[in-house]
């Protein structure tokens, strides 16, 4: 038996009503999980460069960076392969708090988290969860203008680390 909640996901995923990922490039590797609500864009420039102009980016436009994590060197721990992958933790308080005031369990996608992966062939991708689809899933329909300010400015600081 499949549980209730992926059975809805399942639903809003065969109707369209989830957010898509939008990827920034026409060689965009094999399609994320459109229906899970992942933007990324691609970076122009090396996973080393990515990170520290990501960390840059976050510095620049005043946002609480949180930490990274290396989630390679994770697995090397673990006697496990993977490609280079960080997830950095950055946000803005007084901001993603008003999330987990109109529900708590927004929490489990605060602060934002970006993800840099290195793909097989080379390329570099920034990817972060779509704040629409943050919105539908935690039911917050209350925080319309906070979510499109916390959706440009993840933008930006997305774009100011891949180009």
């Amino acid at each position: 038996m499949i549980a209730r909640p992926i059975l809805l996901a399942l639903a809003l995923a065969v109707s369209g009503t989830v957010a898509e990922a939008r990827d920034t490039a026409p060689n965009a590797p094999a399609p994320v999980a459109k229906a899970l609500g992942i933007v990324r864009i691609r970076s122009t420039h090396s996973f080393d460069e990515t990170v520290a102009r990501l960390k840059a980016a976050i510095a620049a436009k005043g946002v609480r960076f949180f930490d990274a994590i290396d989630q390679q060197a994770l697995g090397k721990e673990a006697n496990l392969t993977i490609g280079k992958s960080v997830i950095v933790r950055f946000g803005n308080p007084p901001l993603g708090v008003q999330f987990l005031q109109a529900n708590r369990y927004a929490g489990l996608d605060w602060p934002v988290r970006m993800l840099v992966i290195e793909e097989a062939d080379g390329s570099v991708w920034l990817a972060w969860t779509d704040f629409t689809f943050m919105a539908k899933r935690y039911g917050i329909t209350t925080q319309n203008a906070q979510f499109k300010m916390a959706a440009e400015v993840a933008g930006s600081i997305a774009a100011d680390a891949a180009r």
